[in-house]
Formats: C-alpha cells, structure tokens, sequence
C-alpha cells in the first residue's frame, strides 16, 4: 500500500484535492477503521476501490465522505459540523457552574444516605441552568471591569451554547457522590467498622480517587477522544438537548419524513408526556413495571414464576411499560448502535439465560434452593446470609463460627455474574489486542496527526492541554493517595495500592474504547474485591480502598473521557474543559465530604435500619458487607481450590478465547459480519446482572432495535432530526416525574392507592424471592456437609 500512495504525484490536484495527500490520508482511514462495526462496509468499500483503481475522480469523492463530516450517520445527526466560535469561559458560566456543582453535589450525597435513594443527574443541570442563563444575559449590567489590567464583565451578552456547555461539563464530573464516600460511611458508620480516621484521611482519599480518573483520561485522549471511530454515543442526547434549546427553528419536512416541528418544541413535548405518563406505572399501577401476567394466573408455580418472572426469573416473555426498566443499567437504548443491542441480547440467551436454565434444573451448585436472579447472598437453611455470625472481635474471621453457620450460596445468575465479571475483562484485553492493536499503535506515534476528522480538524484551531498538566496532575493524586494508605491504618500496604492503579491502568483503553463505540460500560465492581481478598486476606478496610482506587480510577476515566468528548463536538477549547473539570470535582470532593460529616454527626441513629427517616446508608452498607465477604471469608473460600465454586475461574480463559473465534472468522474465513461480533460487549454488559434483571436487558435491547434498526430504516429522516432528542425528553421527564414522586409521595410516606395492580400482582413467588425448586424444612439445612 505505501508503494501505491507513492506512485502518486503530488501536483495531482483535481477540484483542488492534492492526490498523494489525499491518497495517504484514505490509507490512514482503511487501517484505523477495518475492524469497525460502526461504520458501514459500503464506505470502507468505496475507500479500498478508489485507492487500487487510483481514479483521481473517486479518490476525491471517498475523500469527502470522511473530511467534510463525520462517516457516522449516528455522529452527523447528533452533531454539527460547524463552530459558531461562541464565547465559552465566561465569569457567568463559572458563577452558576460552580453554584449548581455545590448544590447539586451536596443534596446528592445527602440523599444517598438515605432508602430509597434519590439522584439529581447533570441533565437536571442542563435543563435548569438554560433560562437562568438566558434571565441572566437579560438583567444583569454589561458593565466591564478593569482588574489589575484583565477586563472582564459579569455578562457578556446573549447566553451562549458553549456556556452552557461548560456548565454541563462541571456538573457531569462532580455532581454524582464520590464513590469513596461509600467506603468512608462504612468506615464511619456506627453500625458498621465505626472507625474515624478523621478529615485529612477523608479529603484525601476522594480527592485521588477522583482526580487519578480525569489525568488518565487526558493522557489516554489521543487514543479515546481524537479519533471519529470513538463516538461516545452517550453524549448524543445532551449534544442533540444543546442544540434543541439554542436553536428553535423548525425542521425541513424534505429531511425529515415529512415533519416540521422545532426540536426544541419536540423535546418538552416529549418530556411533558413522559413527565404525565410515569405517574401511571409508577405510583398508579406499579404492576405495568414488570408486567409478568403468567405469574399472576399461577402465582404459586415455581417453574412457570422462575421463567416468566420479572423480579428473580428469566422474563423469557419480556413485557414492561416502565421507562425505569429500560434504561435501568444499560443507559437510553436509543443511544446505543445496533451491534450492541444485537451483542447483548446474544450474550442475555446464551450465557445468561439457558447457562441459568442448566444450572437450575440440573440441581448443580445447590441451585434448587435458591431464587434465580437476585444479588442476595444465602446461608444453608435458605435465609439472608448475615456475616456476624462468622466474626469474632474487632470485625475478625473466626473460623469455628464460619463451620458451625454456613458456606456462602450465591444464586446462579450472581455465581454467572462473577465468571463473566472475570470474561469480560481478558475478553476486553484480548479484543483490543486482536482488534484494536496496530490502530493503538498508530495513534501512540501519530497524536494529534491522525486520520481525516472534521471535529478534530476544527478543534486543531484551539491550543491543546500541555501533555505534562494531565501527568503532574496523574503524579501529585497518586502521591495523594499514597499518602492516605500510609498515612493512615488503612490496612493497605504500599504496594498493594500501585496495584490498584496499575489495574485500573491496564484497562482505561480497553474498556473505554468499548464504551465509545458500543456504549456498553465494563467495570472492575466484581474483580476488583476478588484480587484484593487474594493478595491481602483478612484485611477488610485493605479491601475496601484497594476496590475504590481501581474501581472508581477505571470509571471515572470513563466518565471524563465522555465528557471530554463533549468538549470536543460543541469545540470547547480543551484549556476550558480542563480546568473547568478538576476546578468542579475538587470542589466537589470538599462540598460531598463536609454534608457526610454533617450527617454523620447531626442525624440521630444515622446508618441504622431503624433510623426513623430512612437514613440507613444503603451504600455504606453494601461496602460493608462486600468487604467482610471479600476480605474476611475471602475468595479462596469461595472460588479456590476445593471450592463450590471453583470452575468459575474457567471464565478468565473463555474471555480470553472468544475475542480470538471472532477473529478468526473475520480475519481467515472472511466472514464479513462476524466483524459486528464483539465478545466484550457480549460478555461484559451481563456484568450488572444481578442486580440487574433479565427484563431491563430484554426490553432495553427490542426498545433499541425498534428505533436504531426498524425506524432507521424505514423513516430515515426522522431518525436523523428527531431520534436523539426523543431520548433527551424521555430521559429528562422520567427523571423530573421521579425527583416530583420522591419529594411528593415517597418522603412524607404517602400511600399509594391500594388495588389490584399495586397489591395482588406482587403476591407470587417470583415478587417474594422464594421462587426456589426445593424448599428446606424448620430445623433442616441444604448444600455440603463440611466446609
């Protein structure tokens, strides 16, 4: 191929196209993009024949198709290629960013304190901030300021998009609770360690964790954010949201299958009625949520409540009118590409559903005894299993207590959970590996030279972020958190905490360049505890923080390099971007740390089950007790040698070998579709089932194929100008309809109204957790007779 490119003159300059540059430009997007699913095989057709046939006329048109916008119909239909050049760090956007990430950040990590929790996502932001703004730019003086010879104004005119922007971009990295905080309220609560290492360790611990993740993902963007093969879909809503509020001009019924409607009269539209309509399923008629009739007419028959149950079964006929389910841990599916709602659903039937299915009704693992799907964890007389009674003093495993209780039962969706937690990441590894290799090392040499991309084209005008701002500030968190396990007994020896850097290190490019292209989120929630119960057993609060500094350094990479993928379509100079995410998520880290003390400290009997307002510390609890399983019984009992368990660790190698069958069916038998396989995805998303339900990945994979193939297809206009913004009003009422039911019905305690649909459709065995084939009688016990 070099030789080609070279053949070709560079005075060769048909419609002003220079041929040789054109030509290496091609070959740079043929090797970046010949494994991509995204992109359709008829434009990487096109590429390939105009390169071999040299026809000057068809290397300038294949030309176009990557240079004047995005190859992504996806991209072009959520984003414009345009900069309007629009003011974007302004004193304004500063001023209400930095008031909504302490408002929001504060009454977050307040009301996840509390069961049921509530969360006010950044998209509450998005909306909430636009007519503040824009009453902003239309009261306050314009007035400028001389300072020290720096001129600035408190309103520098019409409220602008890229202000908006920014605003959102500081409310997505700190308006979430620090992840640490669970671990902190495990440690403090009093029901819990009650242990108090004091502010210090506290401001500490959250401040490298959450700012290890924004460093990795600036010193990673030349391989996650640069190129057009990494889409992000999860930020189409907010790019299509941005757009529809700034721009109220109607559409072209031409373009748009006939319609005419603004998006911006579209979107509240559909919020509005998503807003009304969630009051019905969600306070009305709770039973449309899981709308599992089988179980109703025979609600005492186990097999049928374990296959057509929503709750713990396999909902083998998925039926939901509850927007919740759909969206609950896979994200809006009108965001994801087809292959993934393909891949999932594939990866839902074969390694979730008929694995369930032949674990359960051949009696392996104990699974007569257990429900089918659910996180709960059991004892052997098939009860909730409680770690106190195998503890002795100061939160210490003592032996003789663990064999005279129980072993621990895990119920076959969760034992799945955890071997394809394992999968998932080898697969992840191994496909980026096969897949992704050259690409990675082609974007290592080349930078900020890459492939022809319009939005990378336009944001070269803007200076770039000095490569050595994202490494000292990887350098100075990661001394941060040094200082916080050593500074402090925190149970973690030295090396174990580069441990968990290093991990979470090892997958940032793997698992984000998954999460751009597919939208499916890979995480280390289950391997994580896992590898820290085997390097540093019984030390609980050792696995505790070694799971928060690789879990939260691998997810917040994640959710930075989103956000700097934001940046990067609404052209937001990446200088802002920068700033305007550490300045937000170290404030944030003081804001979120000072509301737990204070509820620590304030809130009687806080973190109990019997606290009085429900301030029992759902979170802080699961970390406890994630962290008595994992550090105090430990995985050697669990899935070592000997174990029930065991055969689980067989998964690491079938992760590993699955990327490599694709491969070979893309790369030697030429299968060209096998090129739309993708095995961390199908391995990976089944990774938060439990507590996930069949039914959520069900419904969410037909809903996603339904408008990304279906409608796609058929009314292809209306897909382009209205498909993302439809997500944005759905997601946004359900949200707003959610926030009004909590403050409204769910915190005073109000009742429901109390009728068929929100009483007898929960009495069966599937709603009550006993769907098991087996049950144990009083006194009785089930599984192995030593262990």
């Amino acid at each position: 191929m070099t030789e080609d490119i070279k053949s070709y003159s560079s005075d060769e300059k048909p419609g002003g196209v220079d041929i040789a540059t054109t030509v290496a430009d091609l070959d740079r997007v043929q090797q970046a993009h010949q494994w991509d699913p995204n992109l359709p095989q008829e434009k990487l057709d096109a590429v390939k024949k105009a390169i071999e046939d040299g026809d000057a006329t068809e290397i300038a048109a294949a030309d176009l198709l990557f240079t004047e916008d995005s190859p992504y119909e996806e991209v072009r239909a959520a984003v414009r290629n345009i900069d309007g050049g629009e003011v974007a760090n302004t004193v304004r956007a500063w001023i209400l960013g930095m008031i909504f990430v302490t408002l929001g950040s504060g009454l977050n990590m307040f009301l996840s304190m509390r069961s049921p929790a509530i969360n006010f996502p950044s998209l509450v932001v998005l909306l909430l901030v636009y007519p503040i703004g824009c009453l902003w730019a239309k009261i306050v003086p314009t007035r400028v300021f001389n300072t020290f010879g720096l001129k600035w104004t408190f309103n520098t005119g019409p409220f602008t998009i890229k202000e908006h922007v920014v605003i959102t971009l500081m409310s997505n990295v700190s308006i979430s609770y620090a992840y640490s905080t669970d671990a902190l309220l495990a440690l403090q609560g009093k029901p819990f360690y009650n242990i108090n290492f004091g502010w210090g360790f506290a401001l500490l611990f959250t401040l490298s964790s959450q700012l290890i993740g924004i460093s990795l993902a600036g010193i990673f963007r030349r391989f996650l954010i640069w190129p057009s093969a990494m889409m992000w879909p999860t930020q189409f809503a907010k790019t299509s949201l941005f757009y529809a509020l700034h721009d109220k001009s109607k559409s072209e019924a031409a373009s748009s299958n006939g319609w005419v409607i603004s998006r911006y009269r579209y979107f509240f539209i559909v919020l509005g009625g998503m807003f009304c309509y969630y009051w019905i399923p969600g306070v009305l008629w709770q039973g449309l949520s899981v709308f599992a009739f089988v179980t109703w007419i025979r609600p005492n028959n186990v097999v049928l409540n374990q296959l057509f149950g929503g709750f713990t079964g396999l909902s083998i006929l998925p039926i939901t009118f509850d927007w919740t389910y759909v969206t609950a841990y896979l994200d809006d599916p009108l965001l994801a590409p087809t292959h993934a709602h393909v891949n999932t659903l594939i990866g839902l039937f074969i390694f979730v559903i008929l694995a369930t299915i032949g674990i359960t009704y051949t009696g392996a693992l104990y699974s007569d005894y257990l429900p089918l799907v659910t996180s709960q964890t059991y004892d052997n007389t098939q009860n909730a299993y409680s770690v106190s009674q195998i503890l002795g003093d100061s939160f210490t495993f003592d032996l003789e207590k663990y064999k005279a209780y129980s072993p621990l039962f895990l119920s076959p969706a969760l034992a799945l959970n955890y071997g394809l937690s394992f999968a998932a990441l080898t697969a992840a590894l191994v496909h980026a590996g096969l897949f992704h290799g050259k690409e990675i090392w082609y974007r290592f040499k080349s930078a900020r030279e890459q492939e022809p991309d319009i939005h990378l084209k336009m944001m070269k005008k803007y200076p770039d972020v000095p490569e050595w701002w994202y490494t000292a500030l990887f350098i100075s968190s990661v001394a941060l958190g040094l200082g916080s396990t050593l500074g402090y007994d925190s149970q973690l020896p030295w090396w174990a905490f580069f441990v968990s850097v290093i991990i979470a290190l090892l997958f940032v490019v793997p698992t984000c360049m998954i999460l751009a292209i597919s939208n499916i989120q890979l995480s280390l929630n289950v391997v994580s505890p896992f590898l820290a119960g085997f390097m540093i057993p019984g030390r609980p609060i050792g696995v505790i923080i070694f799971k928060v500094f690789s879990v939260i350094t691998l997810g917040q990479a994640q959710t930075y390099s989103g956000d700097l993928k934001l940046g990067h379509y609404m052209k937001v100079p990446p200088k802002i971007t920068f700033w305007c995410q550490v300045v937000a998520s170290i404030w944030a880290v003081f804001v979120q740390i000072a509301v737990m003390n204070w509820t620590l400290g304030t809130i009687p009997d806080v973190c109990s089950n019997t606290q009085k307002d429900h301030f029992s510390c759902p979170n802080g609890r699961a970390f406890f007790s994630s962290s008595i399983v994992w550090g105090v019984i430990g995985p050697q009992r669990m899935f070592g040698r000997g174990s029930l368990y065991v055969n689980f660790n067989w998964f690491w190698l079938i992760g590993a070998g699955l990327p490599v069958v694709f491969w070979f069916l893309v790369r030697k038998m030429r299968i060209n579709i096998a090129r739309h396989l993708n095995a961390p995805v199908m391995l990976g998303a089944m990774g938060w089932l439990p507590p996930a339900t069949p039914l959520s990945f069900w419904a969410w994979g037909i809903v996603g194929l339904v408008f990304n193939y279906g409608i796609r297809k058929k009314f292809a206009g209306w897909w382009r100008t209205y498909n993302y913004v439809t997500a944005a009003g759905l997601d946004a009422g359900l949200i707003l309809s959610t926030i009004v039911i909590f403050f409204a019905i769910t915190l005073p305690n109000v009742t429901i109204p109390q009728w068929w649909g929100n009483v007898d459709v929960f009495n069966n065995v599937d709603s009550s957790y006993t769907g098991w084939l087996k049950t144990v009688a009083e006194g009785e016990t089930f599984g192995p007779a030593t262990w």
